[in-house]
């Protein structure tokens, strides 16, 4: 096994825009203390959460900066540098390694649907370009291509490829996946409803929308699992099921950048074409927010 780049709950951190549409580093840092002073284990800056489609190649790098440089060492970054365009894919990866990001995570290229061997070449290049450690994300919902679990086989063996985020919802190829490759690369959940079930498989945590809104708690469900208290990570597994759901009653990431700006740690600013979420959905995650005791 490859050295592990965290072990729990990394948060798939939100860009917070101001009124102007520019990222508001204020806020950022805030959210920054805010998750480290909670216990997470790992940031991920510019993922999907984070809006990086619509980020411009500067705001893009400087976000990747700005987090490594406010975060100082405390926990890992992990820096999400993936494309539809490999040379591109490869110079965020450069500069992520340079920022000093302790690894990035590439997503599989969205819209051109790359075959099985295009996603190894790829994968291969970005890897070979990259001096920090490749978490693979597979999130097929989101891009139109699955990586199949013999393309992890073929991967796993480049000494910078160590991870996969795994968002393609199907348990039987992830167990086939793990049966595969379970001894090479780490797996981290990439659905906040599968966290147990992931690390029941061996999974080592989760890169994490919920962990935004609620990290203590996300982190907790790690902790218990790990610690052998399987039943009461399941149970608030479950118990979060409703705040989950409602997050993700819209796309990702319309109802977290809500739900952090009713929470003070951004406005609700989204880059088009995502827009602000429908009045009742709102209504809907609000009302599962106090569920869950937050204040607003």
């Amino acid at each position: 096994m490859k050295n592990t780049i965290f072990t729990g709950v990394a948060t798939a951190l939100i860009t917070p825009f101001d009124s102007n549409g520019k990222i508001d580093y204020k806020k950022f840092a805030e959210l920054v203390e805010f998750q480290i002073n909670e216990g997470v284990n790992a940031l991920v800056v510019c993922g999907t959460t984070g809006e990086a489609s619509t980020l411009t190649d500067d705001e893009h790098r400087d976000a990747i900066s700005f987090v490594v440089k406010q975060t100082a060492g405390r926990v890992p970054v992990i820096a999400g540098t993936g494309s539809n365009d490999t040379e591109y894919a490869i110079g965020l990866t450069q500069h992520a390694c340079d920022a000093g990001a302790d690894a990035v995570l590439v997503v599989t290229p969205y819209y051109n649907k790359a075959t099985q061997k295009g996603l190894i070449r790829m994968y291969t290049e970005i890897a070979d370009a990259s001096t920090k450690p490749v978490i693979i994300y597979n999130v097929p919902s989101r891009t139109g291509v699955a990586i199949e679990p013999s393309t992890y086989l073929a991967l796993a063996d480049h000494p910078n490829i160590v991870a996969i985020k795994e968002a393609n919802g199907n348990i039987s190829k992830i167990a086939e996946t793990m049966a595969l490759v379970g001894d090479k690369l780490d797996l981290y959940s990439g659905n906040d409803d599968q966290i147990v079930p992931i690390m029941s498989l061996g999974g080592k945590g989760v890169i994490s929308v919920l962990s935004n809104v609620m990290p203590k708690e996300t982190v907790e469900i790690c902790d218990k699992f790990f610690k052998g208290d399987v039943v009461g990570s399941c149970k608030l597994q479950l118990d979060l099921l409703p705040l989950i759901n409602a997050l993700f009653c819209e796309v990702n990431p319309v109802p977290v950048k809500c739900a952090m700006a009713h929470m003070g740690y951004t406005e609700n600013n989204l880059r088009s074409p995502l827009y602000p979420m429908e009045d009742a959905n709102e209504q809907k995650l609000l009302k599962a927010m106090r569920d869950q005791g937050i204040n607003v």
